[in-house]
């Protein structure tokens, strides 16, 4: 990755449009493209690094972690920066049209060279994760089955479009003659034909194959999420781009936490003795129990805040609270004591319900926390 300034390399700077950046990225790589400096390494280096660059720019979330934490916000995890693995022709697949063709070859030097490289497939996962995993993040190993290119399958250039991917005919037409091209027919694009294919091996050279990949989760994804793993799907035949992993993020209902934001809440049930007198309880976070105070006079509807307990957020290192909701619990059934006992308190009269105007309603209450 390169460790220049991705607003230098494009020449904008944070409050320029998406049009603008992409209009300047164009700019850039054109200056510096291959064609125009053959064997010059340092322009190569250039274009590739405009790439970077645009890559980051032009995608918001990427954008966004750019601006806020520099270089080190990009590093690692799914979904994370790739351009630095970049090589000239992924390049020229992965923003082809920003110059008005199938590639930059195609839209300013007339194809000359240049080969239409297909993609492989992408595959699609469903990954279940509890609010714990989902809290702090986690490494995860999957099993997935790609198709890969066959062993012992090797290929040659075709014969019919010499490698480019595409033929061209000269067209007769009312203004003259006029030449068209399109994708080759024999090899689909890809420039090559399979030369040796072992027995039990199709016509595209591929096969399943089942591997065993690790997947870093960052900490604070959500439901319907979807994170990629570049070059981690199906492999094209004839060696194209290979396809990306897609996977999308499914949170596992919990039993005694509710997600909200980067928030988690947690409804406490406890006794109107409790209630009344306070006590010392002991309630469950995302790392492990915690003891809370409970103090005389607790009403139905309070919340407390263990702040720092909740979600570390995904793009911060900052964590969401755990909300404590008060229940009032009231028991079903009382034996003949009990029973007894309550009447005598009944009518005391500190049990007589007598809110006055010094009282909150629940929604009062909501408002005054949270404000």
């Amino acid at each position: 990755m390169s460790k220049r300034d991705f607003y230098e390399i494009l020449g904008v700077n944070k409050s320029s449009s998406q049009e603008e950046i992409k209009k300047a990225y164009r700019k850039v790589a054109i200056k510096y493209h291959p064609d125009k400096n053959p064997d010059d390494k340092a322009a190569e280096e250039k274009f590739k690094e405009a790439a970077e660059a645009y890559e980051i720019l032009s995608n918001p979330d990427k954008k966004q972690k750019y601006d806020q934490f520099g270089h080190d916000g990009l590093r690692g995890g799914p979904g994370g920066f790739s351009g630095g693995g970049m090589n000239v022709e992924d390049i020229f697949e992965q923003f082809g049209d920003i110059f008005g063709g199938g590639s930059p070859f195609d839209s300013f030097f007339g194809g000359g060279g240049s080969r239409q490289r297909n993609k492989g497939t992408n595959l699609r996962i469903k990954l279940k994760l509890s609010i714990q995993e989902i809290a702090t993040g986690i490494e995860k190993k999957i099993k997935v089955k790609r198709l890969v290119t066959a062993p012992g399958v090797t290929f040659k250039t075709c014969n019919v479009c010499n490698g480019t991917g595409k033929v061209s005919k000269v067209v007769n037409t009312m203004l003259g003659q006029m030449v068209s091209s399109s994708t080759c027919y024999q090899c689909n694009g890809n420039g090559k034909t399979i030369d040796n294919k072992p027995l039990g091996v199709d016509s595209t050279g591929l096969q399943f194959k089942e591997e065993i990949l690790k997947i870093n989760i960052p900490s604070g994804v959500a439901d319907g999420m979807q994170l990629s793993m570049t070059g981690k799907g199906n492999e094209s035949p004839g060696g194209g781009i290979t396809g990306d992993l897609l996977i999308l993020i499914e949170e596992i209902v919990d039993d005694n936490f509710k997600r909200d934001g980067n928030n988690v809440v947690y409804d406490l049930y406890i006794n109107f003795v409790d209630a009344a007198l306070g006590n010392e309880l002991e309630v469950p976070t995302l790392n492990g129990k915690v003891k809370i105070k409970i103090p005389p006079g607790t009403q139905s509807g309070k919340i407390f805040r263990l702040r720092g307990k909740g979600i570390k957020d995904l793009n911060t290192s900052s964590s969401g609270d755990q909300l404590i909701h008060v229940n009032i619990w009231t028991p079903k059934k009382l034996s003949g004591d009990e029973e007894k006992l309550l009447t005598q308190l009944k009518n005391s009269k500190n049990f007589k319900p007598n809110p006055g105007k010094s009282e909150k309603g629940f929604f009062d209450r909501v408002r005054d926390f949270m404000s």
